[in-house]
């Protein structure tokens, strides 16, 4: 694998760990509303990004 397909490992790594800030930040229930929801949206379209780099570069 690339460089490329390493350094997209580690940016989707980072955002989970953003993404489960959200999670404690909302925890018990999770209900993502306002700011809260377009955080997770934003952090969902940027795991999507680095899925799509990871599979262009391993498939």
């Amino acid at each position: 694998m690339s460089q490329i397909g390493v350094d997209a490992v580690f940016q989707a790594m980072f955002l989970l760990t953003d993404m489960r800030e959200l999670f404690r930040q909302n925890a018990p229930f999770h209900d993502f509303e306002g700011e809260d929801k377009e955080k997770a949206e934003k952090i969902i379209e940027g795991l999507k990004k680095q899925i799509a780099i990871l599979e262009k570069e391993v498939l």
